[in-house]
């Protein structure tokens, strides 16, 4: 157990932060820190400082020697009757400055339960010692650090709650037509609660497009111009060029084909016919 003084940092051996892109705060595991220890802050940092459960200070960027009870010779005295452990436990605990990515993504129906994937990328910064400290305050620690993928469990289902609300009673093919609607819900929504946790909300980006594959390309199809049943022909056409057969031509105009017989060769009665002649 050493009691000498010592410089408690971030910054390993190797120069080399622990305060990654993924911690938002981590918490220094030294039962050996007395008084005099120098608690360094970096410019992207704050410090929390609390021994026993209790909160003693919160600290800007800079270096501050940490006054505490203990002594190194009295301390030594004391920790013998501690049976060789410290009777005071301080725990410095970091918490980021750094505007810090995070994603979430899960599955909505629309109004006709037809399955949509929504993805939320968004970013997050501390602000402010009161913010630090209320992150330390809500937040339980499950290892020496919180990461931005234990925040996005907490955060999760309020997005989810967030895009539901819209596109539950939102018809598939207008979905896009809501997205910002939707976006500024989820910000007001994701926003209040971050700010418990005394973390703010910067940007936001929100996609949504459907789950199902065929489903995505019949909907893209639709947005040239084709009504449902001629973009449902035209994807079975392109999926039947995929594989080489001579009648896809026939399915994307919607005329028989038969063995022997003509095989279309041009597509008059669609929107895409003047693409398609603009395109020779």
């Amino acid at each position: 157990m050493a009691i000498t003084r010592q410089v408690i940092s971030t910054l390993g051996r190797d120069g080399l932060s622990l305060m990654t892109p993924e911690v938002i705060a981590y918490k220094i595991p030294d039962e050996s820190i007395v008084s005099g220890s120098l608690l360094t802050v970096e410019t992207n940092e704050f410090a929390v400082l609390k021994s026993r459960g209790a909160v003693l200070a919160v600290y800007e960027t800079g270096q501050y020697p940490i006054q505490t009870p203990d002594v190194p010779i009295l301390g030594s005295v004391v920790q013998g009757f501690f049976g060789g452990a410290s009777p005071w436990l301080y725990e410095p605990i970091y918490v980021s400055r750094a505007k810090l990515l995070a994603k979430t993504a899960g599955i909505a129906t629309s109004r006709e339960m037809a399955e949509l994937t929504y993805q939320v990328d968004f970013y997050i910064h501390v602000d402010s010692k009161e913010d630090a400290l209320a992150l330390v305050t809500h937040m339980p620690f499950s290892g020496h650090a919180i990461t931005v993928a234990e925040m996005v469990q907490y955060a999760g289902p309020v997005v989810e709650q967030a895009v539901n609300q819209v596109i539950q009673v939102t018809p598939l093919e207008a979905v896009n037509e809501h997205i910002h609607e939707i976006s500024e819900l989820v910000k007001e929504h994701l926003g209040s609660f971050l700010k418990i946790y005394g973390l703010h909300l910067n940007d936001l980006k929100l996609l949504v497009h459907p789950r199902d594959e065929r489903m995505r390309e019949i909907v893209s199809l639709k947005a040239l111009g084709l009504s449902a049943l001629d973009a449902v022909r035209m994807y079975a056409a392109l999926k039947m060029t995929e594989q080489g057969l001579v009648s896809a031509p026939n399915m994307a105009v919607g005329a028989p084909f038969g063995i022997g017989g003509n095989v279309m060769t041009n597509l008059p009665n669609l929107p895409l016919d003047g693409l398609v002649n603009q395109g020779r």
